[in-house]
Parts: C-alpha cells; sequence; structure tokens
C-alpha cells in the first residue's frame, strides 16, 4: 500500500483525452516547425575617436619622469648659478679657475676638471647657452633616452675640449705663446650643447634640420669673425661637427629601446 501510494505520488499526471491543452504548450510546438524572427542585433560599440595630437609646450622643458638626466643637470647648473651670481666675486673665482680645463689642471687631474668645468655655465643663466641646453638636451633624452643623451654631451664636452687645449700646450712649449696660456680661464656647458645640437640635427625634418645647423653654424662663424676667443670658437665648430657625425648612431637609438639607469 505504501509502494502504491508513493507511485501514484510520483507518476506524471496524465491529460484527458478530450482536456484543451494548454496554449503556452500549443504555441510552443507550433514554433518549433517555424524560423522564429531575430530581434535585432545588438549594435557595434562605437568606434573610438582619434584625438588629434596636439603639441604640448611643456614637453619642451625637462620634467623629472620625462628626462631625468637633463632635469637633474639642470638644477645642477641652476645652483652654480645662484653661487655665481650671488657669492663674493673672489670665492667665485677661485671656484670657476679650479674647474677650468686649462692644460696645467689637464695634466694634473684631468677627470676632475673635466667634469667640474661642465657644472659651470660661461656668462652665467641668461647665456643663449643655458636655454639651448634645456631646449636641445631635453628633446635629445625624450627621443634616445638619458644615458644616450649624457653620452653625446660628453662626446662634444670631453674630445672638443682636448682639441683646444692640447694645441695651447704645444705652442707653449715650442715658445708661440707665453707660460700664463698654461692657466688660460676655460670651464662652461657650450661644448656639450654644441654637440647636442648637432646630435638633434640629425633627427629633425630636412627643413628644421638645416635651419637648426643654420642657426648654430652662423653664430659660431660671427664669434670666429669677431676673434675674441677663437680657440673656445674652434671647440664649438668642432663639438657642432661631433654631433652631426652621430647621425647614423641616435638615429638607430630613435628607433630601439633606451636603456634604464642601474
Amino acid at each position: 500500500m505504501e509502494r502504491t501510494a508513493e507511485a501514484a505520488t510520483t507518476a506524471p499526471p496524465t491529460r484527458l483525452k478530450d482536456a484543451p491543452e494548454p496554449a503556452g504548450s500549443r504555441t510552443a510546438e507550433l514554433l518549433d516547425g517555424m524560423p522564429r524572427q531575430r530581434g535585432p542585433a545588438p549594435s557595434a560599440a562605437p568606434p573610438v575617436a582619434r584625438t588629434l595630437c596636439v603639441p604640448r609646450p611643456w614637453r619642451l622643458l625637462p620634467t623629472p619622469a620625462g628626462t631625468p638626466f637633463t632635469f637633474a643637470y639642470a638644477a645642477l647648473l641652476a645652483v652654480t648659478s645662484l653661487v655665481a651670481s650671488f657669492a663674493d666675486p673672489s670665492l667665485v673665482h677661485a671656484l670657476q679657475q679650479g674647474s677650468s680645463t686649462d692644460v696645467a689642471h689637464l695634466v694634473g687631474a684631468p677627470g676632475a676638471v673635466l667634469v667640474a668645468s661642465a657644472l659651470w655655465i660661461a656668462g652665467g643663466a641668461a647665456s643663449p647657452y643655458a636655454l639651448g641646453f634645456l631646449l636641445v638636451l631635453t628633446a635629445l633624452e625624450r627621443r634616445v633616452g638619458a644615458l644616450r643623451a649624457a653620452g653625446v654631451f660628453l662626446l662634444g664636452h670631453v674630445p672638443a675640449t682636448l682639441a683646444t687645449e692640447v694645441p695651447v700646450g704645444l705652442a707653449v712649449l715650442t715658445g708661440h705663446l707665453p707660460v700664463t696660456s698654461l692657466h688660460r680661464l676655460d670651464y662652461g656647458i657650450s661644448f656639450g650643447v654644441a654637440a647636442v645640437t648637432g646630435a638633434l640635427a640629425g633627427l629633425a625634418a630636412p627643413w628644421l634640420r638645416w635651419t637648426l645647423l643654420g642657426l648654430f653654424g652662423g653664430m659660431v662663424a660671427a664669434d670666429l669673425i669677431e676673434f675674441a676667443d677663437p680657440m673656445t670658437d674652434w671647440g664649438h665648430l668642432i663639438a657642432l661637427a661631433i654631433g652631426v657625425a652621430t647621425w647614423p648612431l641616435v638615429r638607430r637609438w630613435n628607433h630601439t629601446p633606451a636603456p634604464t639607469a642601474p
């Protein structure tokens, strides 16, 4: 009896022959053999609008994250420029004389003075080389990276300095210049700026490339004609030529990831 009752409880309900079918099931059976109307396809996501690349003037100046080498170097030059402007003149002269890459210092401590001489801006912060330093070194570092930009700067600063001071030493040895020429005051960032300018021109559009080289070359030529400091002016021309010689290298760097400093 318990099993019969359980079977009756669990057995599926039977439909009487003449009982009407539920409307829902009949409709489902009729629709099974008919093509069902599809709803409208979901609309695709609207295409993302391509924004126009608007020049950002603030990218012309160095930033701690974007151009760490230029930013740190500029901060250091700002400090030495303040010292040169507000410190006692005798102290400033002593510091700059000790940083001079003259023949006497190059013979005694070449590495130290080559670094120390690049910590001063000849003519102070108002010098055109100060603005040129910010613009061209920032632009080059954004394209090739901090270590490579520093390498180009040193490649102009060191060889151009040696190329202008070694002849002075030889001229003193041969008697064509006085011994005082061995202590000629020589410091500044202009050789490095000249090399970076020449290198950056290789990454610019042709019209900007030759404009940049023409302006800088014209300034150097005018200084040579004036003949106020021919050794330094020849150094600028040598450094600019060194920068131009790096075009194949900087163009390759411009298409490869920049190494990160440790």
